[in-house]
């Protein structure tokens, strides 16, 4: 089935960023625009400091709505800073498992100097689990 491979070769490079002083409403664009499920916030020196869910965002958008209020608020107020990241050489077998574990959809993943250079996704390790195992209907032959 899947053999032991390195999360570098099936992560998206150059993933999707927002910096935490930027408004909900841009990370909601982003999100819509990019047709992603969550982005990763960053600082000045593109180390990850969080990520913004789209989740995140809908509670932004609720907390405007009840508050009446026509301002969301910044990306700082409503993102997770505790964030699980993973390696460039990291098993995509061990990611995918702990990603399971932890019910996450994605995970930022950053090279040795701390710096954000990727993100993996369900989606991303489903691609690699089809990949490696190939076609398994007879018909996909």
């Amino acid at each position: 089935m899947l053999k032991s491979v390195e999360l570098k070769d099936y992560m998206l490079h150059d993933p999707v960023t927002i910096r935490a002083d930027e408004s909900v409403f841009e990370a909601i664009h982003k999100i819509l625009a990019y047709k992603v499920s969550g982005i990763s916030v960053v600082d000045e020196h593109h180390n990850l400091i969080g990520v913004l869910s789209e989740l995140d965002c809908l509670k932004a958008i609720l907390s405007a709505v009840y508050n009446e209020t026509p301002y969301a608020g910044k990306v700082s107020e409503y993102m997770t800073s505790e964030v699980i990241s993973v390696g460039l050489y990291d098993n995509i077998v061990d990611v995918a498992q702990d990603m399971l574990k932890f019910k996450h959809r994605r995970r930022p993943v950053l090279d040795g100097a701390g710096k954000l250079v990727g993100q993996v996704s369900c989606r991303r390790l489903l691609r690699a689990v089809k990949d490696f195992a190939g076609p398994s209907d007879p018909s996909e032959k």
